[in-house]
């Protein structure tokens, strides 16, 4: 930057000294003074705030409905039966909370956090709202068939929610769709318990074992379709399937001309990655003519793209799917199904939109509705009968049902709060300061006495320079650097021009809870779960315990850098700060990774029930221990602890070494937060230690035993 002219310093009025102590008259407008609303940190302090306030500024009232809601105590609530949720069965976040992360002996479960927790009852309210959709189109329309939907197990294949998906939706003979082997086993044990039509719909590139464990489950009588992403599949089920003597039922993907422009539109249009042109449908459709297996071919498969914007966009893809189903059945195809694949998006930031990848705009009705209509359309023009309707509907199932609870466990701003306490000798060391950074230091004092914000601020940008290089060459020692800083921040505090942003440290691995953030921009509604009957006076990004750059969120809905947050409370019985990311139930437990080995969360599944906390636990999981995420990188945890031992051994450690890296083995990588404001080691049991080491003695076997026992 060029070197300001030195103006002459203006003369202090009595009381001011250029051994500044930050004391001006009070300031009037500045340049980037913004007048004060009720939309943030900013809003006027004098004015009352309430939770309804709190749920305007989050917009839980937008991506939380009908789902969440800031309760009268100032706690998040979750609604498990969407709108139909009667007052006394909404279930408090913070109770539930406390409920898993008390002690054992407090009559709580004793996991850490950062906590999953799981709603069965949203679960099961998303997929029968998606289903009530659908149905209600198909009769409102005169629609001559059904819709029947599968799940995509990619989204997530925990145990106990694909479970849930099938309990829940074997009313409706809801489905799987699998991707890969190891996602077929597991849909095909699940489909042993489902209704025999619930179809299994076998996507993914394959090999000859694929086709080979799809026609077994074929032949198992699980209504199994495999569907063809690339035209020399076709040779190998028709060979695997004459060697197993099964008949295949086929399917083809088809790659659409319609695309969406967003980051989801990449896998659709001529250029996507998956499926069959339209001249290779021609040709499959011809070769299983030659064959006598035309009637094999009874699935069109398309998927234009995850977080579809608009009706318009998917009335689009769906027509012209929909001619292609009606193409194919003029051919001779025994055609009964058209599957539009995934798309049905989520309002990820409460805007009701559909030109951003966040949002979408649209609703489960008017989904369906728009599905229906494009089918039927096009079958009416062809004299074809209307087929089942089938849709991967992952994303829109279940991101809802699930809840990320974890800790903020310190803050720092990211500008020095001044403070009498550095430099109490600042004007000897300002005093002390090059010619030229010492003419820069009076420019800039005059200039803020001038109440000229612009000047001051480039006068103290060149006075940090300058100083900066001075201590470079060994002029400046660091005290000087610390007074001059001191005096820059106490200038910016003067001219209040912006509250400075602070970063909240938060016991969390953002890759391994959030991958979605770091790779590809989504963002999910992260807000505080309680005090939302406070107002929030700080703007704040969030920073995890990963020694990597990248791990922070500073980007959040609305198009916002900072979030509103509330000053963290310190003292005895304070409790933590505890916030949730929202609507991450699909992808994000898949897609984590294990950087800087911070595990999987604990997780809890939580149904609603009669009594005083309306709700029950139904399952409790704790999360990955050091063991756990150091295997799961081929280490020996065993060996690592046998020689760990003996080395303290050796160095005379006493028996208290050996339990507390027994200890360390067997908890997870996460830190442990004392609510009063500072970390704690906590032995095997549910009471805390007194003495250090010592505290882990009487655990120390339980302990082993159990890293022990995950080697089996």
């Amino acid at each position: 930057m060029p070197a300001l002219t030195c103006v002459d310093a203006a003369v202090p009025p009595p009381g001011y000294a250029f051994a500044w102590d930050g004391a001006l008259p009070a300031p009037g407008a500045f340049p980037g003074d913004s007048s004060t609303t009720a939309d943030g940190p900013t809003a006027d302090l004098s004015s009352p705030w309430s939770t309804d306030l709190s749920a305007k500024l989050y917009r839980i009232d937008g991506w939380g409905a009908p789902y969440f809601c800031v309760n009268a105590a100032g706690d998040i609530s979750v609604r498990p039966h969407g709108a139909a949720t009667l007052p006394h069965q909404e279930i408090d976040l913070m109770k539930v909370v406390k409920k898993a992360s008390d002690p054992k002996s407090a009559g709580g479960l004793g996991l850490r956090l950062p906590l999953l927790v799981r709603f069965t009852d949203v679960l099961k309210h998303r997929l029968e709202s998606l289903q009530q959709a659908f149905d209600v189109a198909i009769r409102s329309n005169g629609y001559g068939s059904r819709y029947q939907g599968v799940y995509p197990v990619k989204c997530n294949q925990d145990r106990y929610l694909v479970e849930d998906i099938m309990e829940f939706g074997a009313p409706f003979n809801f489905g799987l769709e699998a991707g890969s082997k190891a996602e077929l086993l597991l849909a095909m044990t699940c489909l042993t318990r489902a209704r025999s039509e619930a179809f299994l719909i076998c996507n993914g590139y394959k090999d000859e074992e694929y086709i080979t464990l799809a026609l077994i489950a074929r032949s198992m009588d699980l209504n199994t379709v495999i569907v063809l992403e690339q035209e020399e599949e076709l040779d190998t089920v028709v060979e695997t399937g004459e060697r197993l003597g099964v008949r295949p039922v086929i399917g083809l993907r088809a790659k659409l001309r319609t695309k969406h422009s967003g980051h989801f539109g990449s896998t659709s249009g001529e250029k996507g990655k998956f499926g069959l042109s339209t001249s290779q449908i021609l040709s499959v459709a011809q070769k299983l003519q030659r064959l006598e297996m035309l009637d094999c071919l009874q699935l069109l498969h398309f998927h234009i793209g995850s977080q579809i914007p608009s009706t318009a966009l998917l009335s689009d893809g769906v027509g012209e799917a929909a001619h292609i189903y009606c193409e194919l059945a003029r051919l001779g195809a025994l055609m009964r199904v058209i599957d539009i694949g995934g798309g049905l998006g989520i309002d990820y930031d409460g805007s009701r939109s559909g030109g951003s990848d966040m949002s979408v705009g649209y609703g489960l009705d008017e989904y369906a509705n728009a599905v229906v209509r494009a089918v039927m359309l096009a079958c009416d023009r062809k004299l074809v009968d209307h087929p089942i309707i089938c849709s991967e509907s992952g994303r829109a199932l279940v991101s809802h049902q699930s809840v990320l609870i974890f800790e903020a466990v310190s803050s720092t701003t990211t500008k020095c709060e001044p403070s009498s306490s550095i430099c109490p000798n600042r004007a000897c060391l300002l005093d002390e300061l090059a010619d030229d950074a010492h003419s820069d230091y009076h420019n800039l004092i005059a200039a803020t006495l001038r109440r000229e914000y612009e000047t001051s601020v480039l006068y103290a940008e060149q006075l940090k320079q300058r100083c900066v290089d001075h201590f470079k060459d060994g002029i400046l020692g660091l005290e000087h650097l610390a007074a001059v800083d001191v005096v820059c921040d106490l200038v910016a505090k003067e001219f209040d021009v912006a509250d400075p942003v602070k970063t909240y440290h938060v016991n969390l691995s953002l890759f391994t809870s959030i991958p979605d953030f770091w790779a590809i921009g989504q963002l999910f509604p992260i807000v505080p779960i309680h005090r939302l009957d406070q107002r929030p006076v700080v703007k704040g990004i969030l920073s995890d315990l990963t020694c990597d750059s990248d791990g922070k969120v500073d980007r959040f809905i609305g198009g916002q850098s900072s979030l509103p947050l509330h000053e963290l409370e310190t003292g005895g019985g304070a409790g933590g700060y505890y916030l949730g990311m929202f609507l991450g139930g699909a992808y994000q437990e898949a897609l984590g990774g294990l950087h800087n080995l911070f595990g999987t969360p604990s997780v809890v599944r939580v149904s609603q029930a009669d009594g005083p906390r309306c709700f029950a636990v139904t399952v409790a999981v704790p999360g990955a221990s050091c063991t756990d995420v150091l295997r799961a990188m081929q280490h020996e945890p065993e060996v690592m602890f046998e020689t760990l031992k003996q080395r303290a051994e050796e160095c005379a450690g006493g028996d208290a070494v050996p339990c507390a890296l027994a200890h360390a083995f067997d908890t997870m990588p996460y830190l442990v937060f004392d609510a009063n404001g500072g970390y704690s080691v906590v032995s095997g049991g549910d009471e805390e230690g007194t003495d250090g080491m010592s505290s882990y003695s009487d655990g120390c076997s339980e302990e082993w035993e159990s890293v022990r026992c995950l080697s089996v």
